[in-house]
């Protein structure tokens, strides 16, 4: 195809599949670095973007101004303000909802392209002129990819994932390693307890634990743990996990932050299968099924390690500096 002049690529949510399509939108850029970039996030995203170097425009997609009887009134305004400033000449949907697709149909200009994934919902792919087949691609991040991968373009190149340096947390003493945990996950059943968090924080003394996410659990005071719980900005989470000696997670969208930044990162998964929404980091480690494997020996058995529960894996943290 001719290059493009403006490109928009729609993927407003969530935390994880953002991350997940940074490798994908730097190999657009970098194939077409003339044309005009667009993104569509979330406003509460958007940090994830700021230098981004292949992104020249970060379009708010403001979802919660949308909600209840008065956000419908304010859908027509926007849509009409977002058809004035963005007229693409493709656009690719990383979204795959009928929303996101309703949009790409409203930015498109006079002769331009809509791109999908062929297991779009919800009708989405009635409004694409074409898909990529993502059949047997088990990650989200070759899901991605394989968008691109249909425009001719190569994926099989070092992945880039640009994330932003991001700020210290306001009177954080980054002076004394430290090990971030990340503990709680809105995905049910996927959270530590307490007394897990209490047993992990507990085996690794003195080392400093820093716990950081989002929660409403109370949880019991330590000495050696210096908790942030509910008290990072997305940029100060940034930031911590970029110097963590090491990154300890539940299966969460911090954790693929984590993962991007960095292969010194254990993730823990309960129920969710890590060859799908595991680190896409052939380094990182993975707790599951109480053994403990590298991701690139998912699928050798012989490789895995046996650590019955979290304080096993604490120690073998300890023993893997």
């Amino acid at each position: 195809m001719r290059a493009p002049a403006d490109i928009l690529v729609i993927k407003p949510s969530s935390l994880g599949d953002i991350v997940h399509t940074l490798p994908a939108v730097a190999l657009l850029k970098k194939k077409w670095p003339q044309a005009r970039l667009h993104w569509l996030i979330n406003s509460e995203w958007m940090p994830l973007l700021d230098g981004n170097p292949h992104v020249d425009e970060v379009v708010e997609f403001p979802r919660k101004n949308f909600r209840g009887a008065g956000g419908l009134l304010r859908i027509a305004p926007w849509a009409r303000a977002l058809r004035e400033r963005v007229r693409a000449d493709l656009v690719l949907d990383f979204q795959g909802l009928l929303r996101s697709a309703l949009i790409a149909r409203l930015c498109r200009a006079d002769g331009g392209r809509i791109l999908g994934l062929s297991d779009a919902r919800e009708g989405a792919r009635h409004f694409y002129d074409a898909t990529a087949d993502v059949s047997g691609k088990a990650h989200a991040v070759e899901r991605y990819l394989a968008l691109v991968a249909a425009l001719g373009i190569d994926p099989a190149v070092p992945l880039e994932w640009p994330l932003p340096q991001g700020s210290p947390p306001a009177g954080f003493d980054a002076t004394e390693p430290f090990i971030v945990l990340h503990p709680f996950s809105r995905g049910a059943g996927k959270s530590l307890t307490a007394s897990e968090i209490a047993d992990f924080c507990r085996t690794l003394a003195p080392r400093r634990i820093v716990l950081a996410g989002r929660t409403a659990a109370t949880l019991a005071d330590a000495t050696n743990v210096t908790n942030l719980l509910n008290r990072t900005t997305l940029p100060e989470l940034i930031w911590l996990l970029r110097r963590a000696a090491f990154t300890v997670s539940v299966d969460s969208g911090p954790m693929h932050i984590a993962a991007a930044l960095s292969p010194r990162l254990l993730s823990i998964h309960t129920w969710s299968d890590p060859r799908k929404v595991g680190p896409y980091q052939p380094e990182a480690w993975i707790w599951k099924d109480r053994t403990l494997c590298q991701m690139r020996d998912l699928a050798q058995p012989a490789a895995h390690q046996p650590a019955a529960d979290l304080t096993a894996v604490a120690r073998f943290i300890a023993a893997h500096p």
